[in-house]
């Protein structure tokens, strides 16, 4: 029997969930399964993922073969890098503590970029929301000085008999 590491929908329509289980390869996409391994929601901004990262290790060292999407999950949450460091410790390349001071180090290092990029879309939520505010803000100026009656020009009373005595005058010659 050969088991898979792949994802299994739910959610309504237009709106997907997915677990990710380990699955016989022969069993339908949203049918049985061997084992919940873990949630990944693409719904959010950045996508939500929770992984069950010793069961998705022990499933790779006994063979599971994650589909393209999966191993793309498994790598983002460093289970790949867990296994991958756990074949080294296995083969003497690297003692159990190495390995977890590397992965601790690659934790870290994937945690300060995930809360970079939630403060740069923040800042962007932030930047979008201001320029739609002073949009509103100019086309309400716009709509309000529209509304506004013109003020009629009069002139002096005293001017216009000047100045049609002067075009009385002009019209003559």
């Amino acid at each position: 029997m050969s088991v898979k590491i792949r994802l299994q929908r739910h959610g309504k329509k237009g709106k997907p969930f997915y677990w990710i289980v380990a699955a016989d390869a022969r069993s339908k996409r949203d049918g049985k399964f061997l084992e919940k391994l873990g949630i990944y929601n693409p719904n959010t901004n950045p996508a939500t993922i929770e992984l069950d990262m010793d069961g998705s290790v022990k499933w790779l060292q006994n063979g599971a073969q994650p589909t393209e999407t999966a191993k793309r999950l498994l790598s983002y949450k460093g289970a790949m890098l867990k296994n991958h460091l756990a074949g080294g410790v296995r083969k003497g390349a690297l003692t159990e503590e190495q390995a977890e001071e590397k992965f601790t180090a690659w934790l870290e290092e994937k945690a300060s970029k995930i809360s970079s990029k939630e403060g740069d879309l923040s800042k962007a939520a932030e930047k979008a929301k201001a320029d739609a505010l002073k949009a509103e803000q100019a086309v309400n100026e716009a709509r309000i000085a529209a509304a506004q009656p013109e003020p009629e020009v009069v002139a002096d009373a005293e001017d216009a008999p000047a100045e049609t005595a002067e075009a009385a005058a002009d019209s003559e010659e």
